[in-house]
């Protein structure tokens, strides 16, 4: 198997309504496995069913992955500015598209997409689970 890398993203048991809606905006291949669909002989751990265990989303720039997060309640913090998911496009038209999309779907903006110091376009827009998505384009 050739190496690679995507991105892991747990979420406190909104994964598979977020890549859900992920999927709407972005397209892709949408592959998800719950807790339920695995044998769980062996495991640590007695899962919720339905929680998500594993969910790829396949696009053509790269993948993103996840599941839900496994802490018992413990305070989950998602929203946050110390990372977020760079998604570049090849014109302005397809970023302000995906962040229109994110928007519409319940996020926010973080920082308007604009012309940026260096020459190319950069915004940023929070969706409705929290995560930030960044937007560049030369």
């Amino acid at each position: 198997m050739a190496q690679s890398l995507a991105t892991y993203i747990a979420l406190p048991g909104t994964t598979a309504e977020a890549f859900e809606h992920w999927h709407e905006v972005f397209g892709g291949e949408l592959n998800l496995m719950r807790y339920g669909d695995m044998q769980l002989e062996g495991m640590g751990f007695e899962p919720d069913p339905n929680a998500v265990a594993h969910v790829t989303l396949t696009l053509p720039a790269g993948v993103l992955a996840g599941g839900d997060a496994m802490d018992d309640g413990k305070d989950y913090p998602v929203r946050d500015t110390a990372y977020s998911l760079l998604y570049t496009t090849d014109t302005p038209e397809e970023a302000r598209g995906l962040i229109q999309k994110l928007l519409d779907g319940g996020g926010a903006v973080g920082m308007p997409f604009e012309q940026a110091p260096w020459g190319g376009w950069y915004g940023q827009a929070f969706d409705r689970f929290g995560v930030m998505w960044s937007f560049s384009c030369d």
